[in-house]
């Protein structure tokens, strides 16, 4: 049985590890069958084939892919290299993918598709969204909500569909929350991974980093405690049932 091959991208160590966890416990899977890499930490192997994996999955980060690259600090570009150097061959083989938050910037802009911080990005905290008529029929969400909550938090965005994607789930602030190449490729803008106590804790970690006013972080973390967030972590757990 192929292992999934988890990328994670954030530098500290403690909401690394919580994320990994997440990932594990929404996916319904144990640590055997995950090969994870911290791409802050460690490179991708040498040689390394994503079909030797079920699927990859991707985590969010700090990073953005439309930033500068004259200013990305030298992680978030090795990071960002690494990961875009994966995906001619993911796309190549529809090769069965997750990326979550930044990983839809990745795919994005991978595809040609424009991501930028013009417009639709979202504050720290849940977002309602909304299937779309292919997302009512697709393996993924099929038999979801057609309405429900998931938690995002993302100061760049997709500004329009990528070539090639078909669009599973919006939101009215963010148009395209979740997005699908090919049969298997798959990118969200919310965080499958995430509950409450995910988000809090990124929001005491995150909180000078410009995504909201360091003295929102208390009602923030109100606001997602107060929230009914279960869609997103079906979502996650069926890509691992459909893949693995």
């Amino acid at each position: 049985m192929k292992r999934f091959l988890i990328l994670q991208l954030r530098p500290e160590t403690d909401a690394a590890d919580a994320e990994f966890a997440s990932i594990l416990d929404k996916c319904g899977i144990g640590p055997e069958r995950a090969h994870r890499i911290r791409l802050d930490c460690e490179d991708l192997p040498e040689g390394l084939d994503v079909t030797d994996y079920a699927g990859v999955i991707v985590g969010g980060g700090p990073g953005c892919v439309s930033d500068d690259p004259a200013t990305k600090p030298a992680t978030e570009a090795r990071i960002e290299a690494a990961i875009l150097g994966l995906m001619p061959q993911i796309t190549g083989a529809d090769h069965p993918f997750m990326g979550c938050c930044y990983g839809l910037g990745v795919l994005a802009a991978h595809l040609g598709g424009a991501v930028s911080k013009a417009r639709y990005g979202e504050p720290v905290g849940p977002s309602t969204c909304t299937l779309t008529e292919s997302g009512a029929t697709d393996p993924l969400t099929a038999g979801l909500p057609p309405v429900f909550e998931a938690y995002v938090g993302h100061k760049e965005a997709v500004q329009a569909l990528p070539p090639g994607c078909t669009h599973l789930v919006a939101s009215d602030p963010c148009p395209f929350q979740m997005i699908r190449w090919g049969e298997n490729v798959y990118a969200t803008q919310f965080h499958p991974e995430a509950d409450a106590q995910d988000f809090e804790q990124r929001i005491q970690i995150y909180k000078d980093h410009g995504y909201f006013p360091p003295e929102d972080a208390a009602r923030l973390i109100e606001l997602c405690h107060s929230a009914e967030v279960t869609a997103p972590g079906e979502i996650l757990r069926r890509f691992a049932e459909r893949y693995g």
